[in-house]
């Protein structure tokens, strides 16, 4: 069958031309990502250059508050993808948690998964602070109010019956700028590995990393069961001399439901199968594989990313195909 260049548009995957009818590309996509000094800014240009490339439609990035703002944007379409926890997603599909005030988010598809986030702590050396329980009475960091710890650190808190003195929010930067300041004691955080902002304040400080011990573990996943066991390999960060073990929730990139299912079945081939380009832009990225497709079990697939999800050979389940 022959088409005029009037009617279609190409692009080019992994050496397999794509023709998608003009009409369903869209002059440019945005994507929201989060504050600079997190991994999702790192992480989200990485995978906005790889996509873009592969359909020939730019994609911006745009600086959030992470998941939740994110969410929200995507929701609205005042960003057409977006990047967030599952956790904070399974908050916004039910209409659950504080910040959704009631509303359920459900224009949010999923479209792939990213790697997992993973929640530790830094303080100073000076301070003495070594341990998740001496967080009472602490001025406690934890990056943006909209974000995966802004949510959950809160929550964690009241959970183990920490009461801290203040929890004070902010970009991932400005937060490593205040702990070495004194303005706070600690700054906990959720993210893929290494974080950034945490390799930056043990580059200019002496520091200490820690996170919550087993019993602590134990009481969090009974309490908020999307939480899964992680382990803070040694050596993530420099001075991280033995293995941390902690609790974890997956990421995964997501769409808003009109996007074409031609555009979104191309930015998920795009990621998907160029993995060491992903790596190379952020370590985070050896878990974007098409087999962590399962970390997701509630939020419907985008059908794009379904078709190419079922190509390769992983069942997308019914109540998921969205």
């Amino acid at each position: 069958m022959r088409f005029s260049m009037a009617k279609l548009a190409t692009l080019t995957l992994a050496g397999v031309l794509l023709a998608f009818p003009a009409a369903a590309q869209p002059k440019s996509l945005t994507l929201g990502t989060a504050s600079v000094g997190g991994v999702f800014a790192v992480y989200g240009q990485v995978w906005a250059n790889i996509a873009a490339d592969a359909i020939k439609v730019p994609i911006s990035t745009r600086q959030t508050d992470g998941p939740n703002h994110n969410i929200i944007l995507t929701e609205t379409k005042q960003v057409d993808l977006g990047m967030t926890t599952m956790g904070v997603a399974l908050q916004a599909w039910k209409g659950e948690g504080a910040w959704t005030q009631g509303r359920k988010f459900q224009s949010i598809r999923a479209i792939f998964p990213m790697y997992d986030t993973m929640f530790h702590f830094t303080a100073l050396q000076k301070s003495g602070i070594k341990s998740v329980s001496q967080l009472a009475g602490k001025n406690l960091g934890v990056g943006p109010r909209a974000g995966t710890p802004g949510t959950y650190l809160p929550l964690m808190m009241e959970a183990l019956g920490i009461k801290v003195a203040a929890i004070r929010n902010g970009g991932a930067s400005d937060m490593t700028s205040q702990l070495g300041d004194g303005l706070i004691d600690v700054f906990g955080f959720a993210a893929g590995l290494p974080f950034p902002a945490y390799s930056e304040a043990e580059a200019s400080h002496s520091v200490n990393f820690f996170s919550f011990t087993k019993e602590q573990i134990a009481t969090l996943k009974q309490k908020m069961p999307e939480l899964s066991d992680a382990t803070i390999p040694k050596g993530t960060y420099r001075t991280l001399t033995e293995d941390q073990q902690t609790v974890g929730v997956y990421n995964f990139a997501i769409a808003h439901k009109d996007i074409s299912d031609d555009i979104v079945y191309g930015i998920v081939k795009a990621v998907m199968e160029n993995n060491p380009r992903m790596v190379q832009g952020h370590a985070a990225a050896k878990d974007t594989l098409p087999k962590n497709v399962d970390k997701n079990t509630f939020l419907p697939f985008h059908p794009g990313a379904v078709k190419y999800f079922e190509e390769k050979g992983f069942k997308i389940p019914a109540n998921l195909r969205g």
